[in-house]
């Protein structure tokens, strides 16, 4: 993300719930696998384990309590959105939150659905790892995450202007001129190429505007 206040290049949201990776594809049984499945890393030790394994970008893991702090205790009018995955809600990470201190900063906070089960816990982990080792100019950061009990929780940077989708047809906000709109598809467009042409590509299958979100 740059620094400037108005920023129109959006970023793209929600990768690896549909991500892949080019990576060749696992040839082991079903059995095999239902045998790995307690090998899943299941606390956030385990999971911040595997993270630096995968040589990722520091991330900080929050306790559902801290997460309560930060959304109000997950108030309906911090509500941004949901969808299959679960709901999104806006915080404010305080002061005595952050390792570099600061003012609160805004956050977007993805709360898995509660599905708990082999693929579900592996799609929200997948998350973490990919979107734990991306960085680029054009791609949401993921700010923290975390894993207490059966709570699945991702915590992104939060882009106050919304989605493209929401300012194409909102009836309330200013529509977009036609160039920033294209600066907007080149924006994204920069995103996917990075995302498609990373050390481990990622295939994003979701590239749509409501998928695309766009910062003040």
């Amino acid at each position: 993300m740059g620094n400037c206040v108005c920023r129109w290049e959006p970023s793209v949201y929600r990768v690896s719930s549909i991500a892949k990776s080019e990576s060749p594809k696992d040839q082991s049984s079903p059995e095999k696998s239902r045998n790995d499945d307690s090998k899943l890393p299941s606390n956030p030790k385990e999971v911040e384990d595997l993270r630096r394994d995968s040589a990722a970008n520091p991330l900080i893991a929050f306790t559902f309590e801290e997460l309560k702090i930060i959304t109000e205790n997950f108030r309906q009018d911090r509500l941004l959105g949901g969808g299959g995955f679960g709901s999104v809600y806006q915080g404010f990470v305080p002061e005595d939150l952050r390792e570099e201190g600061g003012q609160p900063l805004p956050v977007a906070v993805k709360v898995h659905d509660g599905d708990n089960s082999y693929q579900g816990h592996t799609e929200w982990l997948v998350e973490v790892i990919f979107l734990g080792q991306l960085s680029h100019p054009n791609l949401v950061k993921l700010i923290g995450y975390c894993c207490v009990n059966e709570h699945r929780v991702l915590i992104y940077e939060y882009m106050a202007r919304g989605s493209v989708e929401n300012n194409l047809f909102s009836r309330v906000l200013i529509p977009l001129p036609w160039y920033i709109r294209m600066k907007i598809a080149f924006g994204a467009a920069k995103g996917l190429a990075f995302l498609h042409e990373a050390e481990k590509p990622v295939i994003y299958r979701d590239f749509k505007t409501s998928n695309i979100l766009l910062d003040l």
